[in-house]
């Protein structure tokens, strides 16, 4: 079965993300605080990956730019043009999916924007190790996350 990504799938990285972190002492934040650190991080992943939900929504709207409002087919999402611009869209995509999520920039670039969130982030109270560290266990964690084990 194919599980369709949306920004629940964000949420459950997030948590994964957010988990390991602590796990591994990288990171100490007011356990308050931790549904909202995680729609934070999950707002940021947003940045990074895009989810089926984002994917089909392209598609939809490069659709009715193509064919005009009015002259849509009653089930857009089975229509041939539709099925076309969301492989198109896939395919612009670097190719990496992680657990049904698309890269829309480099993992290295994602690990970067996870780690500057880390240290500017108002839900983080303290981050330990270097900017390296953080950034290899964020990639090698992604590269690891599965929705059935998040």
């Amino acid at each position: 079965m194919n599980i369709k990504t949306d920004f629940e799938t964000l949420k459950a990285l997030a948590t994964y993300s957010v988990n390991h972190l602590k796990e591994n002492k990288m990171i100490d934040f007011n356990v308050a605080r931790r549904i909202e650190l995680i729609d934070a991080m999950a707002t940021e992943f947003a940045v990074s990956f895009a989810t089926d939900e984002d994917i089909k929504d392209q598609a939809i709207e490069e659709v009715e730019e193509k064919m005009g409002y009015d002259s849509l087919p009653d089930d857009i999402t089975e229509s041939e043009i539709y099925n076309h611009a969301r492989k198109e869209i896939i395919k612009s995509f670097s190719g990496e999916n992680i657990a049904g999520l698309y890269l829309v920039e480099s993992l290295h670039q994602v690990a970067k924007r996870v780690c500057d969130f880390l240290l500017h982030s108002e839900f983080i109270d303290d981050v330990y190790g270097s900017d390296e560290d953080i950034a290899n266990f964020i990639i090698q964690k992604i590269r690891t996350f599965n929705t059935k084990r998040a």
